[in-house]
């Protein structure tokens, strides 16, 4: 018969840990079995948690599980699995929550960063526009296209269409890939290449397409290209 989280040390039991050094002081599994909050006849929090990582290779994936596949582990019942996707939803909105002041854009890295909270987790590819103002403000970002686990398929006009129409000079597009690699393929590349030639018969500059990848990205226009983009 395990041992209940409250017969083991107080200096192992996730809740008292937590209140004594932090939650930073916390192992995954610790934080985890907070969450589930308590065990089974058979197995404590700590346990369970512990035999839900083992079935993932990253935290990340855990994100990945839907409801049915929480509950499919043995410990894990309704509530804890919606307590699990609960979480899970909330680590991904403080990701993607930003000011909502101007930024300037004068390099990649000024927008990937956020680009990569908003789309790291996405399974399918997403098609995005960043619109910018003439002083490279972001003004409006627009999902153009949602596709399949390994493509997105979308024409010329759609991306276009909304700098058209709010008569802003520049974008920046971006997708990313669910495998996490952020290689850009030939498709992607000469893709690139048609929105660039395109966007200059209306008086729009492609900025940049930056390809998403789990925890980092490619700039496109970097790998063809030497011109940065413009400074204020």
């Amino acid at each position: 018969m395990p041992l209940k989280i409250k017969e083991l040390p107080e200096a192992e039991r996730p809740y008292e840990k937590l209140k004594m050094h932090g939650e930073e002081a916390l192992t995954n599994a610790e934080l985890l079995a907070i969450i589930i909050k308590t065990g089974t006849k058979n197995e404590n929090s700590l346990q369970i948690a512990n035999r839900i990582l083992l079935l993932t290779d990253t935290l990340k994936d855990i994100m990945d599980l839907s409801i049915k596949d929480l509950i499919s582990i043995k410990g894990v019942g309704e509530i804890k699995a919606i307590q699990i996707k609960a979480v899970c939803e909330l680590t991904k909105r403080i990701e993607q929550s930003s000011t909502k002041t101007k930024k300037q854009v004068k390099k990649p890295a000024d927008i990937a960063e956020k680009l990569i909270k908003e789309m790291r987790y996405q399974k399918q590819e997403i098609l995005k526009v960043i619109i910018l103002n003439t002083k490279l403000e972001t003004i409006k970002e627009v999902n153009i296209a949602k596709g399949q686990s390994t493509q997105v398929n979308t024409s010329i006009k759609d991306i276009l269409t909304e700098a058209v129409k709010l008569q802003e000079p520049n974008i920046i597009i971006a997708h990313n890939h669910p495998s996490g690699n952020p290689e850009p393929s030939n498709a992607d590349i000469e893709f690139t290449k048609k929105i660039s030639e395109a966007s200059k018969i209306l008086g729009i500059t492609l900025l940049d397409h930056l390809i998403i990848g789990n925890n980092n990205y490619v700039s496109i226009l970097q790998k063809i290209s030497t011109k940065g983009y413009r400074k204020s």
